[in-house]
């Protein structure tokens, strides 16, 4: 939902603007005006692949990054490898982590803006 609790409709979903940082995460300025911040965690743990959310009636192999575990072993530190236009509707990214199989279209990705407002509006 938009800030206006109105459908976000594939016109507002479009990218104005998109500022990628291998290292930080993606920052989206949309054409209805709404600005949206990704962590990579955030966009790790919402990979929308076959895999991450159980599509074929698999278990899902979701990641937890957002929320660290209280006797963390070593691991690296998250990070994009490599992110590349899929067609004029998603991105890939390749992750550090080996995954690569998530395509983020840019409705899945203001679906899961997590702006106060967003998030307030996907509570309603």
């Amino acid at each position: 939902m938009s800030e206006l609790n109105q459908p976000v409709t594939p016109a507002a979903a479009d990218p104005e603007h998109i500022a990628i940082s291998k290292s930080t995460g993606i920052k989206i300025d949309w054409r209805d005006g709404h600005h949206s911040e990704y962590a990579l965690e955030l966009l790790r743990d919402s990979c929308p692949c076959a895999s991450c959310t159980g599509a074929h009636g698999t278990e899902p192999q979701k990641t937890s990054y957002s929320k660290p575990e209280p006797f963390p072993m070593f691991k690296p530190r998250l990070k994009m490898n490599q992110v590349e236009a899929v067609g004029s509707y998603a991105v890939r990214i390749y992750w550090n982590d080996g995954h690569s199989s998530g395509i983020y279209s840019f409705q899945h990705l203001r679906e899961i803006c997590p702006c106060t407002a967003c998030r307030n509006n996907a509570l309603m």
